[in-house]
């Protein structure tokens, strides 16, 4: 066995945040606290459970306070949410969240076409949110999207990846996600990725976010943990989708990313049967099937087990 892997991975599931953003119909808060409770009941220990965008951007975010509420929290669950601004932190707040998560693209193009200004802007716009998140004891994650391709320039130089990262620790950010936006990147990318910025935060506070689009984020997962990286994001049934890139298939699927690391003999803490009945779940609510493909195996299984 590789000397570096882990012998324990710890996963974020972005599900109810990052899966259900894009959603065109309306998911209800009712359905978002029920995979948050599904999720935890499962053995996931950190879920990013919704973000405190403008509904005018985000409308499927709006109930962002109803599922802050509703959720009955875990001892030792840890539950994040995405603040954009000064505005959103304060909201955000007052539902009392363990971390709060920052961002950050590494591609100048993507910042300007979609923020409107520099990566150095955008991160010194978020100074003061860290600032007094930091102050009131909520934790903070930045999230440093396009860290290996851009819908707008193409392949991402590492140097802009180690650019960020040293702009997020200069602000106090605790911990960073190396995250494949647009699902492009291959191992060797995401290698060079996680190797700039481990210049400015070590292996214990990096975080691996791989979108599917092209099939390669289980062979970029393998990448990560080559390097001894024991943190990463996913979501269950494969939940979400990247507006910028035509085709994407979004997150990773949770019961994958499971699968494959149990296979390793990696522990996740995580009941695999139990995501898969999450993942089955959340995808009726959505009247579509799992967009795992290692759910949709299991599922199969078990039902010929019945019919025979």
């Amino acid at each position: 066995m590789n000397p570096h892997l882990p012998t324990h991975v710890k996963i974020i599931d972005v599900g109810p945040r990052d899966g259900l953003q894009n959603e065109k119909q309306p998911v209800s808060a009712e359905v978002k606290i029920g995979l948050v409770h599904r999720l935890q009941a499962a053995g996931l220990k950190e879920i990013e459970v919704t973000s405190y965008v403008s509904p005018k951007w985000v409308p499927q975010m709006a109930d962002n306070h109803a599922v802050m509420s509703g959720i009955t929290r875990q001892p030792g669950v840890l539950y994040s949410v995405l603040t954009p601004n000064l505005k959103g932190y304060e909201a955000a707040a007052l539902d009392k969240p363990d971390e709060i998560v920052v961002f950050g693209a590494a591609s100048e193009a993507f910042s300007q076409k979609n923020i409107n200004c520099s990566i150095a802007e955008s991160i010194e716009r978020f100074a003061p949110v860290v600032e007094v998140a930091l102050a009131a004891g909520i934790r903070v994650r930045g999230a440093m999207s396009c860290t290996v391709g851009c819908p707008y320039e193409g392949e991402v130089d590492p140097e802009r990846v180690a650019y960020l990262a040293g702009l997020m620790k200069g602000i106090g950010v605790q911990r960073v996600d190396v995250a494949d936006t647009i699902g492009v990147g291959t191992p060797r990318q995401v290698r060079a990725a996680f190797e700039a910025a481990l210049r400015h935060f070590d292996i214990d506070h990096v975080c691996g976010h791989f979108h599917d689009t092209y099939g390669q984020a289980l062979s970029n997962t393998l990448a990560a943990l080559e390097l001894g990286v024991w943190n990463f994001q996913s979501s269950v049934a494969g939940l979400g989708g990247c507006p910028y890139a035509k085709g994407a298939t979004g997150n990773v699927a949770t019961e994958d990313v499971v699968y494959m690391l149990h296979g390793m003999g990696i522990d996740t803490g995580i009941d695999l049967d139990a995501l898969v009945d999450t993942g089955a779940w959340i995808s009726e609510q959505l009247g579509r099937p799992t967009g795992s493909r290692v759910g949709r195996a299991l599922l199969a299984k078990r039902a010929s087990a019945v019919c025979a």
